[in-house]
């Protein structure tokens, strides 16, 4: 009898609990806000998110006016525009110092500027090139206003000036870094992909060409540029080593932007590491500045008698 009991017992449980089931199954869904909604509801939810914006809206922030272009330096030496025109760019600047010797303390914005106006001094004497420098001051300008100053003055040839620095305090000698071939195929597909292709480039005006056109004479602008600028930075090399040290490995390649003129030649100059104290010395002395300027100087006079003997 106990035993029917206990059966029959969890029997009517298990029938209890399907009633009660059912009973959910049955019962409508809510109306209100809760999550339980009718079928209805949710396919009006995902038909009102298939539906796009019926208008569009746009917001306008004034960026205002653009900034005014650099003012052009002076151009110094014989008042002759058919002799070639040299613009030296002392690196860093203003609020940008650059590296700092830790020997001697010097900035490299100051020892920069002390060397251009060495080259500087050195080419006006030789009284064969004009030369202007892009600062002739403490003043800060970024790296696309350097070499734009370049541009505009129709510049033969751009020179970079830089002092080095490294970890390695043994590292030692200067170097000449010219555009990189990956550098400028990079920087010729930008500029032939521009909207606006008014651009004269080495005296073609590209506005009056279709895009493989424009394409094509970038690519054979910039080939000869870097053609030049190589030349240059091996006689500088060559011209130089007897007063100043240079690396091993002096001419290095490198997609720096101040060398991303695609119709003027031009090279980055490392005089030399301020941390190394050799290097610092020499660099922040008169002597080793008026020796840096002398092999510029031989090298430009080579490099421009070379480029006349040839046309």
């Amino acid at each position: 009898m106990k035993h029917w009991t206990n059966r029959h017992a969890g029997r009517h449980r298990r029938a209890m609990s399907m009633f009660a089931l059912v009973g959910l199954i049955m019962t409508p869904p809510m109306t209100g806000g809760g999550i339980d909604r009718p079928r209805t509801e949710f396919g009006a939810a995902v038909a009102f998110r298939a539906q796009r914006p019926a208008r569009r809206y746009s917001v306008t922030v004034p960026i205002g006016k653009p900034k005014p272009a650099v003012p052009l330096p002076r151009i110094e030496g014989p008042a002759d525009k058919r002799l070639p025109l040299v613009v030296i760019d002392a690196g860093h600047g203003g609020h940008d110092p650059g590296a700092i010797s830790p020997h001697n303390g010097r900035r490299e914005k100051d020892v920069t500027l002390a060397i251009a106006r060495a080259i500087r001094d050195e080419l006006v004497a030789s009284r064969r090139v004009r030369v202007a420098l892009t600062r002739d001051d403490d003043r800060f300008l970024v790296l696309e206003e350097r070499y734009g100053i370049a541009r505009r003055l129709k510049a033969d040839l751009f020179i970079s000036v830089h002092a080095d620095a490294a970890e390695n305090r043994e590292a030692h000698g200067a170097s000449v870094y010219t555009l990189s071939e990956v550098a400028s195929d990079r920087e010729a597909a930008r500029l032939a992909a521009r909207e606006n292709k008014a651009n004269i480039i080495n005296g073609v005006d590209l506005g009056a060409h279709g895009d493989d056109v424009s394409s094509i004479l970038i690519d054979l602008t910039q080939r000869e540029t870097m053609n030049a600028a190589a030349e240059f930075a091996r006689l500088l090399q060559r011209e130089a080593s007897d007063e100043v040290p240079f690396r091993t490995t002096a001419h290095r390649f490198a997609s720096f932007v101040v060398l991303k003129a695609p119709d003027t030649p031009s090279v980055l100059f490392e005089t030399g590491f301020l941390s190394n104290k050799d290097d610092a010395a020499f660099l922040a002395s008169a002597s080793g500045r008026k020796k840096v300027a002398r092999g510029v100087r031989q090298a430009v006079q080579i490099h421009f008698a070379r480029r006349i003997a040839a046309e």
